[in-house]
């Protein structure tokens, strides 16, 4: 669980770079009867979303996804020739990716196994006698990647970015966030009832009876409700002194007296593990008052819920129908469930994915773009440092400081020096379920090795083949997969000011993540320490709570506003992207010349809609409300208007004045980078 911030509001996987590459901007999407000073995002991209309706299998379809549908392809087709592979060397990449992707694929073998080859962890839940019998459960459970009661895991010490430390966190809830449990409203009580529907279905196909099948349900409902309401909201985790609670283990099993610590962490060998940051006590506190208050069987209907919800995709068919009912169409709203190939590709993603990466990084990804790009990084660098230094608002003192933490940023760019080793992981081609649970317990293993030891900083947290990049505040390093270098994000092709729209303001945003609500308490070396003078960060406050209040009173659909505190820091990377990319771009201007009109678009308005195009999307109702109550980034529609309204280069470029604004009025516009 690092702390990382992402760029993009899905993780998946892109077409090969350059090949047949669409153009790096296409006129065809714009709808000239949108006024962009009314509507950029549906000008920008109108027609674009009139011509692509969302697939049934989707809930939202956009430039991401379209290019993650190429993609598939190409990574199908590297599964099916590893799969083939009779002269694949035993234990090799190419045989465990084949094998696992093989076990998937064998329908016929998971149908007539069911649910028979996790009979030994059902078995494991009904030996449970009393609750001093759970941490040896819990503990098997985690160790298999099933995050039931909270979540154990390894990483960096917030204030020694040295060393790796233990970590336990609020977890162990169905449903996607705690406030699915607490909100009042009918639309929260009736997805509630949804809830309790699904579960009741999936303790039937377990061989409940239909009257056991409710109850226990309605058991399973209660137990994570008390672990929600104890459970911090996704605006106070954004702090992250909030969450900074550093212990010995005596100290933790005082907190949580009535749970054997020490039995918990042997089956991790870990029987000495140091310092543990408990981002939550309350909620350990509680989850120790439900050991005394919940009566053991109930405990093992909780158990046997997580066991089979966290399992269900690689189960038999009416377990996966199921579960694509609820958690698709409605949480979602998609109407058909992927096809088999896609969801067994992403689990071999999850499991393998540098193997994967490994693979596709040798057939798809050419060198020259990375240097490319790391030329882009420069500038924006460069850009980043200028608009630091002209902040009036800031002293001389904090500007030092903020320059020693862009002079450290470290940059990872297309792939890792350094491949995972997977030679431990056994992979069959008997039980796909067993497949992904051992995969589960080779990354457990893999990661909590790190307590104790000194930080892996060539280690990257996104696979190759992702588009998408991100920040972390700890490392103080941004990263950028191979994925995301390709269009609508990049081109070799494409004039500066695509560029700069698409991959540049993706470089500046990651960058500004650095400089954000959160990724501003931590230093050059990546360590959570104040280094703002008080009256800097009394300003940077008042600047970041417009932007706030701006994005929270955007309306995503009936009248269901944006959530501006927990947004906030994807909405400052993204207004700091876009304005470092542009400064950059002024910057190349200066020096190679500006170009005049293409496809009759002026070079700035060519830079607005190069990153507007990233952004065309549709997306359901049900998954646009699930985003607003969940996600940290704004939707995508808010994510194009809600920058180009604070930024006057935007009204120039397009004729707007003050009385055409997009998304707001003058008095609301932001700026901090």
């Amino acid at each position: 669980m690092p702390h990382i911030k992402r760029f993009a509001i899905l993780l998946l996987t892109l077409t090969p770079l350059f090949a047949q590459e669409p153009p790096a901007f296409d006129p065809k999407t714009i709808d000239p009867s949108v006024k962009p000073c009314a509507d950029f995002f549906d000008y920008a991209n109108g027609n674009w979303i009139k011509s692509n309706p969302i697939p049934a299998e989707y809930s939202i379809w956009g430039s991401f996804i379209q290019l993650a549908e190429s993609n598939n392809q190409h990574l199908k087709a590297i599964l099916e020739e590893a799969t083939s592979d009779k002269s694949a060397a035993e234990g090799s990449i190419r045989r465990k990716i084949g094998d696992f992707y093989a076990s998937g694929m064998d329908i016929e073998a998971v149908n007539k196994a069911g649910v028979a080859p996790l009979q030994p962890e059902f078995d494991r839940i009904a030996a449970l006698k009393t609750s001093a019998d759970i941490p040896a459960l819990l503990a098997h459970f985690h160790l298999a990647g099933i995050a039931a009661g909270f979540n154990f895991f390894a990483d960096q010490d917030a204030k020694d970015s040295t060393r790796v430390i233990a970590q336990l966190f609020q977890g162990g809830l169905g449903l996607p966030d705690r406030d699915y449990y607490t909100r009042t409203d009918a639309a929260s009580q009736k997805q509630r009832d949804q809830y309790l529907e699904h579960v009741a279905k999936m303790f039937g196909l377990l061989g409940d009876k239909a009257e056991d099948a409710a109850a226990n349900a309605r058991i399973v409902l209660k137990i994570e409700t008390t672990l929600a309401e104890a459970s911090m909201t996704n605006v106070q985790l954004r702090d992250p002194n909030a969450i900074y609670h550093k212990l010995t283990l005596a100290e933790v099993q005082a907190l949580t007296p009535d749970f054997n610590w020490n039995l918990y962490l042997d089956r991790f060998g870990l029987s000495d593990p140091g310092d543990i940051n408990v981002g939550q006590p309350g909620f350990l506190k509680k989850v120790n008052d439900l050991l005394k208050t919940t009566s053991i069987d109930d405990w093992k209907t909780y158990f046997r819920w997580h066991l089979i919800t966290e399992t269900a995709d690689e189960l038999s068919d009416p377990f996966v129908n199921e579960n694509f009912r609820f958690y698709g169409q409605v949480l979602t709203g998609a109407k058909e469930l992927k096809p088999r190939w896609k969801r067994v590709l992403a689990a071999t993603n999850n499991a393998l994915g540098e193997a994967l990466g490994q693979l596709y990084v040798a057939k798809y990804f050419p060198p020259e773009a990375k240097s490319r790009v790391l030329d882009l990084v420069a500038a924006l660098r460069h850009a980043l440092r200028e608009r630091i230094a002209a902040a009036t608002w800031m002293s001389e003192t904090t500007k030092k400081a903020a320059f020693a933490k862009l002079d450290h940023f470290t940059v990872k760019m297309g792939y890792p020096d350094k491949w995972r080793d997977y030679s431990s992981l056994q992979i069959d081609r008997q039980s796909y379920v067993g497949n992904v649970l051992r995969g589960n317990a080779f990354e457990v293993r893999r990661t909590l090795a790190k307590i104790g030891k000194p930080v892996d900083r060539t280690e990257w947290l996104m696979t190759p083949q992702t588009v998408n990049a991100y920040y972390n505040p700890s490392m103080n390093e941004i990263v950028f997969p191979a994925g995301i270098l390709q269009p609508p994000f990049f081109s070799p092709n494409a004039d500066d000011a695509i560029n700069f729209g698409g991959i540049g303001a993706v470089i500046g945003h990651e960058m500004t993540h650095g400089f954000d609500d959160e990724g501003r308490q931590y230093d050059a070396s990546g360590n959570l320490k104040e280094w703002w003078t008080p009256v800097d960060l009394k300003n940077f406050n008042a600047r970041a709570r417009k932007i706030i209040d701006q994005y929270g009173a955007y309306a995503a659909i009936d009248g269901l506003k944006l959530n501006g505190e927990l947004t906030q820091g994807e909405n400052i990377a993204d207004n700091g992207g876009v304005r470092v990319a542009w400064t950059a771009l002024q910057q190349q201007w200066a020096k190679a010349g500006k170009p005049g009109l293409i496809d009759g678009f002026t070079p700035e308005q060519r830079f607005f809609l190069g990153w507007a195009q990233v952004w065309r999307s549709n997306i359901r109702d049900e998954a646009l409300r699930t985003r607003v109550l969940t996600d940290p980034h704004s939707p995508a529609k808010f994510r194009v208007n809600g920058v180009v309204n604070n930024m006057p280069e935007f009204f120039k470029a397009f004729g707007c004045d003050d009385k055409s604004l997009v998304e707001g009025s003058a008095s609301e516009r932001a700026e901090i980078w």
